[in-house]
């Protein structure tokens, strides 16, 4: 956990996802108590490790977020350690880091499992962001299939029909993921606000992570290459530029902001949506 020693009154802030994004956020807003989560152990270490070593006082959680009870313990840390402030939810899994169902487990119904034990300890000023995608933005789901994404049960939703439609493909699986988690936010923004909280996404493009590196020297790299020379900013985003848009959301500036998503994507959408050739 990043900690700030202030009085008996300790905030906390949650981070779940221990990569290049995960570390960026941690270091933009972990003036309080943090906990940091991720699945890896070895990852968890390193990273709460280079904090510690930075001045941060780090506690890393291992949490795998496909499982509710792991889920469920890191929220009772969290909570025991001080006020549950803001809550990032980063993990997740890209199309060419896993199956299509590791990818549905982590990314939908992770986000899911973080988003509902969270509003459990939410309270008057808490501000949750769940890390999403410019993908999202780009997917072509049916107005039934996304309403049952965003309010159906946990249990129900790999029987979604867009979800079951996904078959093997991994990059569906991503695509269709990334949207639930925005329709989901919109949700459970009216949960959260009758406990004073506020819940947003962020939609990052394409950022220099490990996780971008591996997309690009696999079978979508050069698509990928193509959108970056094309659209709007032209380059990468970089994980910093990710952190600085949590931070906003997190902050007292957006304190009339709730169920939306804003994407940090350089133009990569617009581009995809009105620009790329046929």
């Amino acid at each position: 956990m990043v900690e700030q020693r202030s009085g008996p009154s300790r905030d906390v802030v949650v981070v779940t996802g221990a990569g290049g994004m995960g570390g960026a956020i941690a270091r933009r807003i972990g003036s309080g108590r943090t906990a940091l989560a991720d699945a890896s152990r070895g990852q968890l270490d390193r990273v709460a490790g280079a904090l510690s070593d930075e001045g941060y006082a780090v506690r890393g959680v291992p949490t795998d977020v496909s499982d509710r009870g792991s889920v469920d313990e890191l929220v009772a840390e969290a909570a025991g350690e001080g006020r549950v402030a803001a809550v990032v939810h980063t993990a997740g899994v890209s199309a060419v880091q896993g199956t299509d169902e590791t990818i549905l487990k982590v990314n939908l119904l992770g986000t899911v499992h973080v988003i509902d034990a969270f509003e459990g300890v939410a309270g008057p000023g808490t501000a949750m962001v769940c890390v999403s995608s410019m993908a999202g933005h780009v997917a072509a789901l049916g107005r039934e299939d996304e309403a049952a994404l965003a309010t159906a049960p946990v249990g129900e939703l790999l029987g979604i029909g867009a979800v079951a439609a996904v078959g093997d493909s991994s990059a569906r699986a991503y695509i269709v993921s990334k949207r639930a988690n925005q329709v989901r936010v919109e949700a459970a923004a009216l949960a959260w606000s009758r406990r004073g909280a506020r819940i947003n996404s962020v939609s990052p493009g394409i950022v220099a992570t490990a996780m971008a590196k591996a997309e690009a020297e696999g079978p979508s790299g050069a698509r990928m290459r193509v959108m970056l020379e094309a659209s709007g900013a032209g380059r990468t985003g970089t994980p910093a530029e990710t952190a600085d848009a949590v931070a906003f959301l997190i902050g007292p500036e957006a304190r009339y902001i709730t169920g939306t998503d804003l994407l940090v994507d350089g133009g990569q959408a617009a581009w995809l949506r009105h620009h790329r050739p046929d």
